[in-house]
């Protein structure tokens, strides 16, 4: 077993009865009250499914100018990953129960650490239960730590700095995945102010997904992102939203589709306007 994206409910589930099952990692969460993924994991979880928190765990600590959701030091992150007994040959399965969203950015985390064996369960919980597989209440043992080992990061990211210098010499497509009234500055309530990096163009993380909640099918993906990029390589593509999360959730689409290899903002829209002089443009793309 090898996935490196995204893994259906019926996969999951006969990987599961396999000798070597994966590690799945519960990412529910909601920007409202950190602690709704918490109480939903312990309502209902796919069996032996460990809860990965999205403040403690997939980010670090702020410090008031890097951003909502800061990526925490790599170190850290890999011992908390060692933790859960995931070694260097262990296949994680994430999932959650917003699309894909919070389970994107442990996916990339985790490629971030050089971990490629990881994937995202198509449609998360709500799949995993329309397949007829079971749910449960009852924790999982504490898992055995693993020997997981830092290698070569399988992602790259931009910095403030940098995005900054770009929008002087255009060198990357910005391509925030936040909701359009966002982007316009229209309906800011997570950040002090509205608006959207100059040059940068829209791509709601939502518009990755089907009515079912599934990821679109890889060549229609490919045929929107390419229609956004307008013949750039997803090599010049930085992704960002509000705050380092759901612009994983495009760079996952985007490796669905064929077309890895972009950046990440990690700080994104949080970061960007909470610096001094940041230009801020209002508006559609």
């Amino acid at each position: 077993m090898n996935h490196t994206t995204l893994i259906s409910a019926d996969d999951l589930a006969t990987a599961l009865r396999s000798p070597n099952p994966p590690t799945v990692l519960d990412c529910s969460s909601d920007t409202s009250d950190p602690e709704i993924g918490r109480r939903a994991y312990e309502a209902g979880h796919v069996p032996g499914a460990h809860h990965v928190h999205m403040g403690r765990t997939l980010s670090g600590q702020r410090t008031g100018d890097n951003g909502r959701n800061p990526l925490p030091e790599p170190l850290v992150f890999l011992q908390a990953m060692s933790a859960l007994g995931i070694g260097t040959d262990t296949q994680v399965v994430a999932y959650d129960n917003s699309g894909g969203v919070y389970a994107s950015r442990l996916w990339w985390m985790l490629r971030w650490i050089g971990h490629g064996a990881v994937a995202v369960l198509d449609g998360g919980l709500g799949a995993w239960k329309a397949a007829g597989q079971p749910v449960t209440a009852d924790l999982p043992p504490r898992p055995t730590p693993a020997a997981l080992k830092a290698r070569p990061s399988l992602a790259t990211t931009a910095d403030h700095g940098q995005l900054r210098a770009n929008i002087d010499t255009p060198r990357w497509l910005v391509l925030d995945a936040r909701a359009p009234d966002r982007f316009r500055g229209e309906n800011e309530t997570l950040d002090p102010l509205g608006g959207h990096i100059p040059g940068a163009r829209n791509r709601l993380f939502r518009d990755n997904l089907q009515a079912d909640g599934r990821f679109k099918p890889a060549a229609t993906l490919r045929a929107e992102f390419e229609a956004v990029l307008d013949g750039r390589p997803p090599e010049a593509v930085v992704n960002q939203c509000g705050s380092g999360v759901s612009a994983c959730h495009n760079l996952l689409a985007m490796e669905v589709a064929g077309l890895g290899g972009s950046m990440l903002y990690p700080g994104s829209w949080s970061e960007w306007c909470s610096r001094p002089g940041a230009p801020i443009a209002t508006g559609a793309d």
